[in-house]
């Protein structure tokens, strides 16, 4: 009889242990499946990109404003569906390649939304650094840096959107997304210059707006008070 019991408790605890053993399996490939995708509920830098593809390929008529919800969720499912993929409405390893977008960007499963001056991913870094290449391309390495900067006090004051791309995006705010100039491959000098404003360093003390006086066009723009004048530009609060 004790024979029996002994049995019966060790039946019991392999049991437990494989179950254990598979649920932790299970919990593993879902960390793994959703470290390598974009999918519902996801914000950032990331979902920018995949949202403006969408976008210009005529998938997506939503705002563009890095959330990925219902709209972005349908838009991947006919991208999916006309290229012949998996429609599940996940931005995995087939799509992503479909889409030309390098998932390595994401980081724990792609990057989230900031609060004001917190902290940022990597898909957050390479969106400021698209924006610094397009607006500052041949630019002197500190003007990178202050465009960079003026970004990130927008996301910090309140009249502006509190992410990187929500500012970035914000209509007529930038010639460089105007211009379709914010699609271009970021030189590691932009990239360089993004990550150290996010790091703290701000040539501009504050500032929130940037012109060049010998380009500008907008009257309004030259009622700002110039706080500070770096290279030919004029930052301003």
């Amino acid at each position: 009889m004790k024979t029996k019991q002994r049995l019966l408790v060790i039946s019991v605890l392999l049991t437990f242990l494989i179950c254990t053993a598979l649920i932790l399996r299970s919990s593993l490939l879902k960390r793994d499946v959703e470290a390598a995708a974009i999918y519902w509920g996801m914000t950032g830098g990331k979902v920018y990109e995949v949202q403006q593809k969408l976008k210009q390929w005529g998938y997506y008529d939503g705002a563009i404003d890095g959330i990925y919800g219902a709209k972005t969720f349908e838009a991947v499912k006919k991208f999916q569906a006309k290229n012949g993929l998996a429609v599940n409405g996940v931005v995995g390893k087939q799509t992503a390649a479909a889409m030309g977008i390098n998932l390595g960007a994401t980081s724990g499963g792609g990057t989230s939304t900031p609060s004001r001056g917190g902290a940022r991913g990597e898909g957050d870094v390479y969106l400021l650094a698209k924006a610094v290449h397009g607006e500052a391309r041949g630019e002197p390495y500190i003007v990178k840096v202050a465009v960079a900067s003026v970004i990130l006090n927008r996301v910090k004051d309140p009249r502006y959107p509190n992410t990187i791309g929500g500012v970035i995006y914000h209509p007529a705010a930038f010639t460089a997304v105007s211009d379709g100039q914010i699609n271009l491959t970021p030189y590691e000098e932009a990239l360089r210059a993004a990550r150290d404003a996010l790091n703290g360093w701000d040539p501009t003390y504050g500032a929130i707006y940037y012109y060049n006086p010998a380009k500008a066009t907008s009257s309004w723009i030259w009622s700002r008070p110039v706080h500070i004048v770096i290279g030919k530009h004029h930052f301003a609060t």
